[in-house]
């Protein structure tokens, strides 16, 4: 089953670490830094906060089940999608001073963390794509966190990055499998192998990656100049 990938990781005990990984960068940067580009494109360090402080509105409407007051209220703003949802977020506090922006996010992220901890892992939760375990949304969610984390610079200490880089790997191998990829992913020393299956006559593509060029595959964060095949890269993007 897919869930066996995930057997043995705490989901909330990980996003209440990641969590605070970013909380303890935001508090020691000064007024320059905020503005440094991130990896996403378009948007500064302080645009990430922004979408993180902005995507509580999910978390909670998700929690409080009133997803339709939030669709209704997005519609009457003229937003639409997802990425309409993420780029609003910024926008509206882009004139607001950080700190409350920062506090913002501080408080409802607490709030949101809490509540799915005190539901437990196997509670069902509304979502966008319908009742979803509490337990696998909060991965999701500390998938996200760790990649923004990344698009920002958090430092990652030598002794963390490899279990890091493994139970985000895991998530994301859970990720392919509960859609039903095309994607075989299989350990190998050193990293992954990669298969995709050939569709329509065509050929199968096959890659070796390291545990971090797959997680960063999986988030869409590959350098362009990766040599990653473009199709098996396409497929392998699922936490994005």
């Amino acid at each position: 089953m897919e869930s066996d990938i995930l057997s043995g990781l705490n989901p909330f005990d990980i996003f209440d670490r990641e969590a605070e990984r970013l909380d303890a960068f935001f508090a020691e940067l000064g007024p320059d830094d905020w503005d440094r580009p991130s990896r996403c494109a378009g948007w500064s360090v302080r645009d990430v906060l922004a979408h993180l402080a902005g995507a509580e509105l999910y978390n909670h409407a998700c929690l409080d089940d009133e997803l339709d007051v939030l669709f209704n209220r997005l519609a009457k703003e003229g937003v639409s999608g997802v990425d309409g949802f993420n780029q609003w977020c910024v926008d509206t506090r882009r004139g607001l001073p950080v700190a409350g922006v920062l506090g913002e996010w501080r408080r409802q992220n607490g709030d949101t963390r809490r509540r799915m901890r005190e539901r437990g892992a196997d509670a069902m939760l509304p979502t966008m794509a319908g009742p979803y375990p509490v337990g696998l949304q909060a991965f999701h969610y500390a998938s996200d966190y760790a990649a923004h984390a990344d698009d920002v610079g958090v430092p990652v200490a030598e002794g963390e990055e490899p279990a890091r880089s493994q139970w985000r790997a895991r998530v994301a191998r859970f990720v392919l499998a509960e859609r039903g990829s095309p994607v075989r992913v299989e350990d190998v020393p050193g990293g992954v192998r990669v298969l995709l299956d050939g569709r329509a006559g065509g050929d199968a593509r096959e890659a070796r990656l390291s545990t971090s060029d797959f997680v960063e595959a999986a988030v869409n964060r590959l350098p362009d100049e990766h040599p990653l095949d473009p199709e098996l890269r396409a497929a392998l993007v699922c936490l994005a």
